[in-house]
Order: structure tokens, then sequence, then C-alpha cells
């Protein structure tokens, strides 16, 4: 298994798996069981879903490289380096080739974009649960200083069980250094001009038709617009050469399942490389 050291210095195990065209996801493939897999599962993520994802990939004909990025950096925080220019140089790291696709889902969506325009190694772009354009870069950096104001004066747990997609059910247990690289990494975001990027590469953006996150007084009442961006930009970016799709009555968890992905993105895959 290979090993990889970020730009922080720290390391990270990297899998390879597959025969074919590269494409990279920064995934976790463990398979989760028992008490943490039950935990995810009841506020509606699978815990098993990197695995389900590169295993598809791969059996499609793929040769697919994956690092559990997110997982690391909640190990391994990096509260005053997880710029853009950093995370896009990590994952140029971790992917290891010269020529590669790469799909992210969420914020990891929007560091493939921050990678696309620093480099030009990748062969095509999957983009799921963040628009392209009309990202929510203003509201995501006030979701990530609430966070950092809750780890560092931890509100008490909630009464009762959580609820799938509502943040304020499940206990807050993340650090001051976790939550800090994030507003770190949005800080560094705040002025990205989206409309100057252009990419001439196979481009896919997608998202669950309801993905636009509500959340409540804890985070000040932050509105996150993921789903709306992307349906209201929609000619503006299949003009510029991108795919759109949606998915109707998906939520953010929804539409980063693998059942969801798989259907869309192989062929897509196919097609562009």
């Amino acid at each position: 298994m290979p090993t990889v050291r970020l730009h922080d210095g720290s390391t990270i195990d990297v899998q390879v798996q597959g025969a074919g065209p590269a494409i990279f996801l920064p995934v976790s493939t463990a398979i989760l069981e028992g008490e943490p897999a039950e935990a995810m599962r009841a506020w509606g993520a699978d815990p098993n879903n990197g695995h389900v994802l590169a295993t598809g990939l791969a059996e499609a004909g793929f040769r697919v490289t994956t690092a559990d990025y997110e997982g690391h950096l909640n190990q391994h925080p990096a509260p005053l380096t997880l710029t853009a220019d950093a995370v896009a140089a990590d994952l140029q790291a971790l992917a290891g080739a010269d020529r590669f696709a790469y799909y992210g889902y969420s914020w990891l969506a929007l560091a493939g974009l921050q990678l696309a325009i620093r480099t030009k190694c990748l062969t095509a772009l999957a983009m799921g649960g963040f628009p392209p354009l009309g990202g929510p870069y203003e509201a995501m950096l006030a979701v990530t200083r609430s966070a950092h104001a809750m780890a560092l004066d931890p509100p008490p747990p909630p009464a009762g069980g959580p609820v799938a997609g509502d943040w304020d059910s499940v206990a807050f247990t993340q650090t001051p250094d976790q939550t800090r690289q994030f507003v770190t990494l949005y800080e560094s975001l705040q002025d990205f001009d989206e409309r100057a990027v252009h990419l001439d590469i196979p481009r896919l953006a997608f998202a669950g038709a309801e993905d636009n996150i509500q959340y409540g007084p804890a985070w000040d009442n932050a509105y996150v617009a993921l789903a709306e961006p992307l349906i209201e930009n929609r000619d503006a970016l299949e003009q510029d050469g991108w795919e759109v799709r949606t998915f109707p009555k998906a939520d953010h968890m929804v539409a980063m399942q693998a059942a969801t992905v798989l259907p869309v993105l192989i062929p897509w895959l196919r097609s562009s490389l």
C-alpha cells in the first residue's frame, strides 16, 4: 500500500484497485460494522459508501485510487494551513498519476474544482453535492465559524437519538483544531471567482433536488443552498460544457449514495474517457 506525504508533513495510505483509465476518489474504503456503522445509518449515511463506490468503479473497468483524506484530516488536523492551495496539492499527490479523472462529493467536490484550475493532469471532473457556479462559500464560512465556536465551548448533548440530516440531533464532538482547519479553507475561498473558471475537460455536476440545508440557531440559522444554484445556473453551466444532473426527492445524504451515483458516474466516465 503506497504512502503519500501531505502538505503538512503527515502521511496517509493510498489504495489502488482495478485496471483501466485512472480515477481518484478521496474516500475511505474501510468496511464499518457494529455500533459505529449503526450510528451512521441512523443519521442517514451509508458507513460503507466509499467501499461500494470504489469497488463498483473498479468492476466497471477503471483503475481506482482512493485515500481517506477527510478521515486523515480528522486525525491529523491542519488548522492554519488547510487552504485551497494546500488541498489541491494534497489531492494531486494522492492521485499518484500523471493523468487521472477526479470525483468528489460535498466539500471534496469544491476541492476537485480547486484542483482542476491548478493542474493540467485532470482528464475529467465530477462534482457531487456542491455547485460549480453559485457555490455557498460565504454561507459555509459562517457554518464553519459556528462549528469552531462550538468546539471552543461545546454545547450540551441533545436529548433523544439522531435524526437523519439534522445537525442539532447529534452530539458535537469536534475539537478546535478539527473545526479551525475548515474555517481556514473557506477563508481562502472568499475571493474565488467562479465565473472566471473555464475548463476544457469533461465535467459533470449533480445534486439532490432537495439538497438545500437550513441550519438551526446554534449555527446562526445559516442557509446553505447546494441544489438551488445548480438548477438556477443549469443553462449557463451546460453552455460552458458541464453536464448537469439533479436527483428528484433526494437530499445531501441520499444523493451521495453509491446506488444513486454509480448509474450516472460510470456511463459518464466511459463516454468521457
